[in-house]
């Protein structure tokens, strides 16, 4: 007895986990382990969908590099014993610079799909951007989340349907859309080539074995119903909406023609702000302020569409030196840990987005790992300015970094 209590005095004892799969995910510290987790996992095919690029993956691999750029000029003494990380963003205040990026197919991660996600961003007041490839409907999310929505939208030929789809977001509460921009045609992605992957998966041989050997991921895909492209339906009148015959339907139903013309047509059949997803350069930045858009993406696609497109954290400072710092911008793509946000905040950035680290999560721990991925980052955040002794985000400016020589990159 004495040998307990002087073990009480100097320790307390853990209560024990009993699934091993949720000791994974609790004692995950960052980002790549619930990439680690995801992988073991999810079926090799559906794993690379999530996590691959398009070609070489060469902007891939860039926009998280970049961060490596920089290192921080940290201030002392400035009395950090108060935080805050909140943001005003197109009207609304955040409690962190934080939105939750537009993925389409999330269900192949997990069957809650984008519920998993829109519940945790409402839990957390931040906004979430439903994709017009979702597995879950407009009308779906809008029922489980109070928070701030926003819709994504690819635009088709077929401009009836597009607006549809608008006027179903405006009647469910979405207060923005995200106007993608950067797909005239579909990037190639060589990972789903080799693996012979397609939207839904066909059965095969390699498919039946890979679900074998990934049996949590098999036992929920089977118990649940059918993965469709929830908001798209078939004009022609097809036998069925499932997102077997629609993948070919939306294969070629993206618009090659867009061109900034079509955004008063967006104009007339959109109540609300409208952001520009996927501008990669200084002059679209430019264009888009003169066209009155609310903000823009700075995107590539997370490295899924042009490979050795720039990534968006080296063309943050020259739009923000080109538009006067008035146009609302969003860095889109790499983010990884509170850190990276801190970057992009300095270089101009007004929110940063998590698209890819919540997918890990739900790949790896379903809406706790989404959860957990959000709690990574903005507990990193937080630590990360009381280190460099900036209180608030305005604090957070271009003096707090400095290149990183070029011998030590």
């Amino acid at each position: 007895m004495g040998l307990v209590r002087t073990l009480r005095s100097v320790a307390s004892f853990a209560v024990p986990t009993v699934s091993r799969h949720k000791r994974q995910i609790e004692r995950a510290a960052n980002i790549s382990d619930l990439r680690a987790i995801a992988k073991r996992r999810l079926p090799h095919g559906i794993f690379d969908y999530i996590d691959g690029g398009a070609e070489d993956e060469i902007t891939m691999r860039r926009n998280s590099a970049a961060f490596q750029q920089y290192e921080f000029m940290p201030r002392v003494l400035r009395n950090v014993s108060g935080i805050d990380t909140s943001t005003t963003f197109l009207g609304r205040t955040l409690e962190s610079p934080i939105i939750f990026s537009p993925t389409g197919f999330t269900r192949i991660a997990h069957s809650q799909g984008e519920l998993s996600v829109a519940r945790v961003a409402a839990a957390h007041g931040l906004p979430y951007c439903l994709s017009t490839l979702s597995t879950r409907s407009i009308e779906e999310v809008a029922a489980v989340s109070t928070g701030p929505k926003w819709f994504q939208v690819y635009v088709w030929r077929d401009r009836a349907l597009v607006k549809d789809m608008l006027a179903r977001a405006q009647a469910n509460g979405y207060e923005a859309i995200m106007l993608t921009v950067d797909t005239a045609v579909l990037g190639r992605r060589e990972r789903d080539v080799r693996r012979g992957f397609t939207l839904p998966p066909k059965l095969g041989p390699g498919t039946i074995i890979d679900g074998i050997t990934h049996p949590a991921w098999t036992w929920d895909f089977i118990r649940h119903e059918p993965i469709t492209f929830s908001n798209i339906t078939d004009p022609n009148g097809g036998p069925t909406n499932t997102a077997v015959s629609l993948s070919y339907y939306i294969s070629e139903q993206f618009d090659p023609a867009l061109s900034w013309d079509d955004l008063a047509w967006f104009r007339s059949h959109w109540n609300g702000p409208i952001i520009l997803k996927g501008v990669q350069s200084v002059a679209d930045a430019v264009l888009a302020q003169q066209h009155g858009i609310d903000a823009i993406a700075i995107s590539n696609h997370g490295g899924r569409q042009l490979d050795s497109a720039p990534a968006p954290l080296d063309l943050l400072a020259p739009i923000t030196q080109a538009t006067n710092g008035s146009l609302p911008l969003i860095c889109d793509g790499g983010i990884r840990r509170g850190s990276d946000i801190v970057k992009a905040i300095a270089l101009g950035a007004s929110v940063c987005t998590m698209g890819r680290s919540y997918l890990y999560g739900l790949g790896a721990g379903g809406e706790a790992g989404v959860e957990q991925a959000l709690t990574m980052l903005t507990t990193d955040l937080e630590r990360t300015m009381s280190l460099c002794g900036t209180r608030t985000l305005a604090e957070i400016t271009p003096e707090l970094l400095a290149h990183v020589p070029v011998g030590r990159q």
